[in-house]
């Protein structure tokens, strides 16, 4: 199993907004592909910003390329998301994920 980690950045006033775009329009995208494994939204409200961390969960690097396409390591808006991200980390890091500690399992 893969995991894809990726933050981003919003001001406070879109914060709502870059939630709900990511509830109503990323993550049912995500469930169409084969491999998809589930994933994570992380919100740190800041004074002035917020920092979402985003974790997503394939199979393999070849699921997520079926999201992210070749250069899977670059991050991936929707269009109207990156309109209300203030700041975007470039790229998406990815690990193998070696065990659950919430159901103790041991991934190869």
């Amino acid at each position: 199993m893969i995991a894809r980690i990726w933050r981003g950045w919003t001001l406070k006033g879109d914060a709502d907004t870059y939630e709900k775009i990511l509830r109503t329009k990323v993550f049912p995208s995500l469930e169409k592909i084969d491999g998809y494994l589930g994933g994570y939204v992380m919100r740190a409200d800041k004074d002035d910003e917020v920092e979402f961390v985003v974790e997503n969960f394939f199979d393999t690097i070849e699921d997520i390329k079926k999201f992210a396409g070749e250069e899977y390591e670059v991050a991936v808006f929707e269009p109207e998301a990156r309109k209300v991200l203030s700041k975007v980390e470039p790229i998406a890091r990815h690990y193998t994920v070696k065990m659950d500690s919430v159901t103790g399992q041991h991934h190869q």
